[in-house]
């Protein structure tokens, strides 16, 4: 497969990861890649190199220095690039709030569900209204019953397995707009409802991935006990942040034994989804 917005000599990624530079500092020959989209510019360029012999894209959710906020995140422009680049297949790794006491701090959940309690993002590339260059994308309503792939997933929870670190099979990931944190009352709404854990930045990733054909697989880390699960002075970004930092290494060597064991062709039904493919 070739694209346009590769330098010459630069092969494309088949599976694209989005994370931060922890996941892409130790590779060996990363070319960094700018790709303008119908959208504007992603979040950051896109650093392909190589990990057990696949081509992968890593992009950086917030951008390299984090100055991006979630809900500024231009979600669009993001998975665009990735397939632009050749991506097929996504890993979406993120760190998140435990709705419930068991799914404590370096607790690692492969989420078979969604709830989207965002506001205000576009989420979708099918919205009927013009694009810069004048042409104008279909209204289409995409099949998403399943928001992630099986095929993925099941890859992400034997790697997990086989390294020791058990992980929650399946579960709810609750979207919310950010960038604040929950109340106390809200996260024992979400808890209430049987949700597993909360996070700022799954969607509109997963849906914007399945307009476009591609498998989305998101890895969730778990940082904190929501401000409604214990008591205390309710989670801040400190706290998170030192859990995270405690397991990047760990989710890191993950990423990169999923990555190496994803198949090489998919039989999932990600790309024969119900939507017309934006050209």
């Amino acid at each position: 497969m070739t694209t346009g917005v590769l330098p010459a000599g630069v092969a494309p990624a088949e599976i694209g990861v989005i994370g931060g530079s922890g996941f892409y500092a130790f590779l060996d020959d990363v070319v960094e890649v700018r790709v303008d989209t119908p959208y504007g510019a992603p979040s950051d360029a896109l650093f392909l190199g190589e990990v057990a012999g696949r081509r992968v894209a890593f992009l950086p959710r917030h951008g390299r220095d984090h100055s991006i906020p979630p809900h500024r995140i231009n979600y669009r422009a993001n998975l665009w690039a990735l397939r632009a680049v050749g991506v097929t297949q996504v890993l979406a790794p993120c760190a998140t709030g435990g709705l419930r006491a068991e799914l404590g701090p370096g607790t690692l959940v492969v989420p078979d569900q969604l709830i989207d309690r965002t506001s205000g993002r576009t989420q979708t590339f099918f919205d009927g209204l013009p694009l810069a260059d004048g042409s104008v994308p279909p209204v289409v309503h995409t099949t998403f019953a399943d928001p992630y792939c099986a095929d993925g997933r099941a890859v992400a929870i034997a790697g997990a397995r086989a390294s020791g670190w058990e992980p929650v099979d399946g579960g709810t990931l609750v979207v919310i707009e950010g960038p604040r944190f929950s109340t106390r009352a809200e996260s024992k709404w979400y808890s209430a409802q049987g949700w597993s854990i909360v996070g700022m930045t799954g969607h509109p990733e997963a849906v914007l991935a399945r307009e476009l054909g591609l498998c989305c697989t998101a890895i969730a880390l778990v940082t904190d006990l929501d401000a409604g699960v214990e008591a205390g002075e309710g989670v801040t970004h400190a706290e998170v942040m030192e859990v995270f930092a405690a397991n990047v290494g760990r989710l890191r060597t993950l990423l990169f034994d999923v990555v190496a064991a994803l198949p090489k062709t998919r039989t999932c039904s990600c790309g024969t989804a119900e939507v017309e493919r934006p050209a």
